[in-house]
């Protein structure tokens, strides 16, 4: 309803008599400088006492709720179209909230792992910065948190800030860059929220009705018992984590390496910090998994005691037992990692410590400080444990190892529950999702991206969400010859997968990519292609929303194929040469070879070879070179296509 000028007046006057301390409480995050979504009902929710009655108003709009006997409310207000700045006012007998300079515009979620978090002042053209400024976009990065059950408020409400140079250079590169571009076509207030975290699997940004959906029940019900009984469920993780490493080494019960030495090749280790500064020749570039342990004699008092095992940071990922008895692991590089030993976890005389660490991405090791690993036990005394280890190279896995279901960054709707649920049903214009260097040798992502974009569309109550889910860039190896690749494979899941949901696309960055770097510079043009897939998905214009996309591929007589690709803006084009290369020929289960290929207007045939031919590849390598585009610059997305 409409409020006259003097009964409003009258009420903030009325307002201002309260007592601050006990306003309410507001949810989400509306907040001063905000941007709430246009032309959708404007949810608020928070807390007040108790039963108490509440009252929202915001520009001529009124409604009136009352607080429930938890003393949560939620109140929606009529949606409003374009504009501001605003000011909202929230009253109850207990006091009163005052929220201004909102506008009212788009609003945009920006998520992932390391290559969305990674900030404009790290990326680029960040020269830019200083003339970038601009009112009329307002950033918001959400703190990063965990938790082991969705949670209804953040700890501390992020604020918004309008984008100043000071606050693009902290902001996400890939986000601020696709608002940067929306704004000068959509003439509208956009905010960004962004919420990411390096190195996260997408299974932590998950709600418990995702994780079942995407075949992850079991990980959703240790991570509950993990709240009620912390003992047992790192049994649970552990007998899982064992499973995984007796598949992958063979090692018969009993014979793993945190029970007896077996056959691994045993060292002194030269000290503390990253194993590849050692002066170790195998080790300077090392990347896989090493054993480490130790042996500490205790006394029969100490042994009676419980204890808690500090052992400074661990880069990347640890698995630890005491005894034989897994006490703990993570996978944060940074985190010191303490851990909790019950009383009889600790024996008289002998007591093994054996940690399994995983490195993932670069340097590795226990890092320490060295005055940071220590048996401290609960009496007050303790004893130094830097010195004295022994190491052995376990070898590169040939899966990823998997995670607790409580890991901050690799468990099981961890970021979830403390990143994305706190944000309630905030309206929402579309989702950035740059994800998946975590995943790429886990099997199932199809589902847990068509399970994670469901969950966030219930979230926030929008069946058609827009989602631009960002391609992984390449990175590592290049292909002299046909090989298999985790980056390709997940490339084209990414591309099936937005493809066949009718909501979303994939932002092909293939060619963006740096080979010896996993976090490239360039994310201009990254977030301008994602901006091109929002204009097509969220605000319906009439355009491909990521570029050239193989449709069909048929046999032809000579035993080749011709591939139709669609979005092809004027017809495919090759760079530097007069033939498209990264095409391969594959029979039904066996090897690729790689296939001349000539593109002509929306088509690609490929020379037969005389040998049989039942899937055709492209670009399938970690970072494969690439020189097929369209005539506004688009490159063809990687795939892989079945011929009938």
């Amino acid at each position: 309803m409409n409020i006259s000028t003097a009964a409003l007046s009258a009420l903030l006057a009325l307002a201002l008599a309260q007592t601050a301390s006990a306003a309410p409480r507001l949810e989400g995050v509306i907040g001063d400088h905000a941007v709430l979504q246009r032309d959708r009902p404007l949810v608020v929710a928070g807390t007040a006492r108790p039963g108490e009655a509440v009252l929202v108003n915001m520009a001529g709009r009124t409604v009136r709720g009352q607080a429930d006997r938890d003393g949560r409310f939620s109140l929606t207000l009529p949606p409003l179209p374009a504009g501001g700045p605003h000011q909202m006012l929230v009253t109850a007998p207990s006091g009163r909230v005052i929220v201004d300079d909102l506008m009212i515009g788009d609003v945009f979620l920006c998520s992932g792992q390391s290559n969305m978090e990674l900030s404009t002042a790290q990326a680029q053209n960040s020269f830019q910065i200083a003339g970038a400024a601009d009112q009329g976009l307002r950033l918001l990065t959400v703190a990063k948190g965990v938790a082991t059950a969705p949670k209804s408020r953040f700890d501390q409400p992020p604020a918004w800030t309008p984008a100043t140079p000071e606050a693009i250079a902290r902001f996400s590169a890939v986000c601020f860059y696709m608002g940067q571009d929306l704004r000068k076509t959509a003439k509208t207030p956009i905010g960004l929220i962004h919420a990411s975290w390096g190195g996260s699997r997408i299974s932590p940004w998950m709600a418990p009705e995702g994780l079942r959906a995407a075949g992850m029940e079991a990980e959703a019900k240790t991570l509950e018992l993990y709240t009620r009984d912390t003992a047992a469920a790192e049994v649970v993780a552990a007998d899982t984590w064992g499973r995984w490493w007796r598949d992958q080494s063979g090692d018969a019960p009993g014979r793993e390496p945190w029970r007896t030495d077996g056959a691994l090749d045993w060292r002194p280790a030269p000290g503390v910090g990253p194993f590849n500064r050692w002066g170790v020749p195998e080790l300077a570039s090392y990347v896989g998994m090493l054993w480490f342990k130790k042996e500490v004699v205790l006394t029969a008092e100490q042994a009676r005691q419980g204890a808690v095992l500090s052992l400074g940071a661990i880069d990347d990922a640890d698995r630890t037992w005491v005894n034989g008895v897994p006490v703990g692991g993570g996978s944060i590089a940074s985190a010191p990692r303490l851990y909790r030993l019950s009383p009889g976890v600790l024996v008289e005389g002998r007591n093994a410590i054996a940690i399994n660490v995983d490195n993932v991405y670069a340097e590795g090791g226990m890092i320490g400080p060295a005055s940071q690993m220590r048996l401290g036990f609960d009496d007050g005394s303790g004893i130094a444990i830097d010195t004295g280890w022994r190491y052995a190279v376990a070898g590169r896995p040939k899966s990823n190892a998997p995670r607790s279901p409580w890991d901050d960054i690799n468990g099981a709707g961890t970021l979830y529950n403390a990143m994305i649920a706190p944000l309630g049903s905030v309206g929402l214009k579309g989702v950035a999702w740059y994800q998946g260097e975590s995943d790429t040798a886990l099997p199932g992502y199809d589902r847990r991206l068509r399970a994670m974009m469901a969950d966030w569309r219930r979230q926030f109550a929008a069946p058609d969400l827009p989602f631009a889910v960002i391609q992984l860039s390449a990175y590592g190896a290049t292909a002299s010859r046909p090989t298999e690749s985790g980056w390709a494979r997940l490339r084209d899941i990414q591309r099936r997968v937005a493809e066949a949901d009718g909501h979303a696309a994939a932002v092909v960055t293939i060619d963006l990519g740096d080979p010896l770097d996993i976090h490239p510079g360039e994310k201009q043009e990254v977030g301008r292609r994602t901006a091109r897939a929002m204009r097509a998905l969220a605000y319906g214009q009439d355009i491909a929303p990521a570029g050239p996309g193989v449709s069909s591929a048929i046999r032809n007589p000579d035993g080749g194929v011709t591939l139709a690709f669609k979005g092809a803006a004027g017809g495919l084009v090759t760079h530097s040469a007069n033939v498209a290369i990264g095409f391969e020929l594959c029979a039904e289960a066996g090897p690729c070879r790689f296939a001349a290929s000539v593109a002509s207007g929306d088509t690609v045939v490929l020379a037969g070879d005389g040998k049989p031919v039942a899937r055709v590849r492209y670009a399938w390598a970690d970072a494969p070179a690439v020189n097929l585009f369209d005539q506004s610059g688009l490159p063809v997305s990687p795939f892989e296509i079945a011929v009938p």
